[in-house]
């Protein structure tokens, strides 16, 4: 069994780590006007308004939903994650960060009383232990932020023609 000692640094490590790549995120939507953090440059849906609000209902899934249980319709989140990088004509860049903020702010409050080995049992894959959670998130955000990286750059990159 690991010390209590390391189990505190490596949970501080992770923290820091996620804060990081959350305010990364959320940077990603930094000086853009609305319909920049909208544009569409790939196939897919997603856009730099779309990342952070997936971003959101990642937050929900896996500290929300994978702790308490409740559905992702009580949380009030989208059934898939394609959906839920679907905006809404009332989405702006200060209500997506607005509701991503929330979304953290929640998930540091639902794992503050939770050690790294405790196990969550509400995530579809079946009971999974506390830091399991924590490095599916740190690879998450990871990837979106990599994702940010390159439409920002689109993005800037055609404001200058």
């Amino acid at each position: 069994m690991e010390s209590t000692t390391f189990q505190a640094e490596l949970r501080s490590q992770f923290n820091v780590f996620l804060d990081e790549h959350r305010a990364a995120l959320a940077g990603s939507l930094d000086g853009l006007a609305e319909e920049e953090a909208r544009a569409s440059l790939v196939p897919s849906r997603t856009t730099l308004l779309g990342l952070v609000k997936h971003g959101a209902f990642i937050e929900r899934v896996w500290f929300d939903e994978a702790i308490t249980r409740r559905s992702r319709t009580e949380i009030g989140s989208p059934a898939t994650p394609d959906d839920s990088f679907i905006l809404d004509d009332g989405d702006t860049i200060a209500s997506v960060r607005d509701a991503y903020r929330a979304a953290c702010e929640a998930s540091r409050s639902a794992v503050a009383g939770l050690g790294l080995d405790d196990v969550v049992r509400g995530n579809r894959r079946g009971p999974l232990p506390l830091r399991w959670v924590f490095l599916h998130m740190l690879r998450e955000l990871a990837q979106h932020c990599g994702h940010a990286d390159i439409l920002r750059e689109q993005v800037l990159a055609a404001r200058h023609g």
